[in-house]
């Protein structure tokens, strides 16, 4: 009971990369590796703010900041500066380590004895692990009814044009690079975010936290698609909150059969290709089904 809870607390506060990634990975249709070093600087802004005395709802606050100014970054090199965006986001990600190295002045940061978001008087009433479901469940319906009501939006409309077809798009007067630097930028704030709820969940922050997060953002994103079939946009947004807590269940259940803990990122890079393998496992079943189905015909 207590390890399921505590699954889907980590789903929750998990989910915020898999919001922010899917901005620009399935709206403006490309990878964007920035999210791997805004993780760790959101998270080490917000550890670094709260030991300096900062409320940890502000320093949450200001590791949204901070990773908006990550895609800014990214978005000026690619849409000005003409960088493709893969290498683009490299260079920000790569830059970020350092940056984070002189935010908190060290390889990591503990939160030990200091006051975060899960220790908020109604949270700290809690059962064990209830608190970050209660965080993580607020945290995720703001976040997804702002982003159901900005996709909805005139601006909105324009930034999923940008994405859909990009000539047409200039065509009716959008300004597509304007666009996409606020997606970028709009994306690594949640992502900033999502590293500042992490941190503050797990005691700590560290440079090193952000190797491997695409692969988890993209499996909120994948098994939820995977899982839930065809949906629109809004229902999307919620699908990845659902696959990141599947996502967490499937971490548990390998962990439960005896993987080690060494070897997460390898199981989270193998159940990612699997189930974006899943369509073509799909079709060579329909066609088995068809060869059987004309032998069985013609016999």
């Amino acid at each position: 009971m207590g390890l399921g809870v505590s699954a889907v607390g980590q789903g929750l506060l998990w989910a915020t990369l898999g919001l922010g990634l899917f901005l620009t990975f399935r709206i403006l249709d490309f990878p964007d590796m920035t999210v791997e070093g805004t993780f760790p600087m959101g998270a080490a802004a917000c550890v670094a703010a709260i030991n300096q005395g900062v409320d940890p709802l502000l320093a949450s606050l200001l590791a949204f900041g901070v990773g908006m100014l990550c895609g800014l970054a990214t978005g000026l090199l690619y849409t000005k500066g003409k960088i493709p965006i893969l290498l683009a986001g490299i260079l920000v990600m790569t830059a970020a380590y350092s940056i984070n190295l002189r935010i908190m002045g060290r390889a990591n940061l503990t939160l030990l004895n200091k006051p975060t978001l899960l220790k908020l008087p109604f949270l700290k009433s809690m059962p064990m692990y209830f608190d970050s479901v209660t965080l993580g469940m607020i945290i995720i319906v703001v976040l997804t009814l702002l982003l159901v009501y900005f996709l909805q939006t005139d601006l909105g409309q324009a930034f999923i044009a940008t994405g859909d077809n990009e000539k047409m798009a200039r065509s009716l007067g959008i300004r597509t690079d304007n666009m996409k630097i606020m997606g970028l930028m709009v994306s690594n704030g949640i992502i900033g975010l999502g590293g500042a709820l992490v941190a503050q969940n797990d005691g700590y922050a560290d440079v090193s936290m952000g190797i491997g997060v695409i692969v988890i953002a993209l499996a909120s994103i994948i098994i939820g698609e995977v899982v839930f079939g065809e949906l629109t946009l809004n229902q999307r947004l919620i699908a990845v909150t659902l696959g990141s807590i599947l996502y967490r269940f499937v971490l548990l259940l390998v962990l439960k059969l005896g993987f080690s803990t060494n070897d997460l990122k390898l199981l989270s890079s193998v159940v990612l290709a699997l189930c974006m393998m899943l369509p073509v496992f799909q079709r060579l079943f329909n066609i088995k089904k068809v060869i059987k189905r004309g032998v069985t015909a013609h016999e």
